[in-house]
């Protein structure tokens, strides 16, 4: 196996291992990945400015709606569709479950049926009006039909927020119907785990976000908003499918995946190659072809070297 030497910083988990991260897992199958402090790849998140100080080639990576930046890296690998062959899409849920969880072939929907007894769902834990106000809002003109459940930090009406991370999430939905499970914004090809989780817990997803969701996911297994031609009928639909179990089951019958199989997304080859790609190619980092001024404390700092025995974010 080729050695590579890499490292990771401006991670949105700063006290989560390096080692204990999805893109590490994956290259140590493929590569004999050296975790150093002066690697020759470094790959950084959105939280922090560490990436600054590396004047060899950077790899951003993020899982959120953040459209990368090639004057300050050389790769990209996230959520968003870019037309650039420096960038690999990458939706956050294949970093976040396993597509097993997610196929359909040994469900028995009326069982799982019978074992919903509440109506819908809503988790949130921030409130960013500019952000997520659209959310907030039909989770309001929703309740006005039936109580929804919300289980987050904000607007909780269940006593208590759920705990257990996206596992206590997941348990949490398994008893509901329906789940609003809105993203933060619409952009192409940004899709979270909004939507995965309550396809784990069999719990019909009400969805707004990715204009292209129904090419990852089969459209009949979920609602998506966009599908109606405005949100009177898609409440409208939710109604029918609550006081209609024919009806609901015909969407629980239905596989997520397009003909029950994992989407492109999941194939971990295809990472694989992307990185084969980034670590065969000779280049001239972004950071050497780019002689800026470096304001602030980033001043003294020499593009070339890299400083911290141990950097700002991440931890060993």
């Amino acid at each position: 196996m080729r050695k590579i030497r890499i490292d990771f910083c401006d991670s949105p988990h700063p006290n989560s291992s390096k080692r204990d991260n999805f893109l590490f897992k994956l290259l140590s199958e493929r590569f004999d990945v050296d975790l150093c402090d002066q690697p020759d790849f470094l790959i950084y998140g959105t939280q922090g400015f560490a990436h600054r100080l590396h004047s060899g080639v950077r790899i951003f990576f993020s899982g959120e709606s953040e459209i990368p930046n090639f004057d300050q890296c050389d790769y990209s690998i996230a959520s968003a569709k870019v037309e650039d062959p420096r960038h690999l899409q990458l939706p956050h849920y294949v970093t976040y479950g396993d597509p097993q969880e997610i196929i359909k072939k040994h469900d028995e929907p009326a069982k799982i049926l019978a074992g919903k007894k509440k109506f819908c769902s809503f988790v949130i834990g921030a409130y960013n009006r500019r952000k997520t106000n659209n959310r907030v809002n039909f989770f309001h003109r929703l309740s006005k039909y039936k109580k929804v459940d919300s289980g987050g930090r904000l607007f909780n009406n269940i006593n208590g927020a759920i705990s257990g991370g996206s596992r206590g999430k997941i348990d949490f939905l398994q008893q509901y119907k329906f789940n609003i499970a809105f993203e933060n914004r619409s952009l192409v090809g940004y899709t979270t785990e909004k939507i995965f989780e309550p396809m784990v817990a069999r719990c019909l997803p009400l969805y707004w976000g990715n204009p292209l969701i129904n090419a990852e996911f089969n459209p009949r297994s979920f609602l998506n908003l966009a599908d109606f031609p405005n949100e009177d009928a898609f409440i409208e639909k939710i109604i029918e499918l609550d006081n209609d179990d024919a009806k609901y089951l015909e969407y629980l019958r239905q596989p997520y995946f397009h003909d029950d199989k994992p989407n492109l997304f999941f194939d971990r080859q295809r990472i694989l190659d992307f990185f084969e790609q980034i670590f065969s190619r000779k280049i001239t980092p972004v950071a050497q072809r780019k002689q800026r001024s470096i304001f602030g404390r980033w001043m003294a700092v020499k593009r070339h070297h890299w400083h911290p025995a141990k950097p700002p974010s991440w931890q060993d």
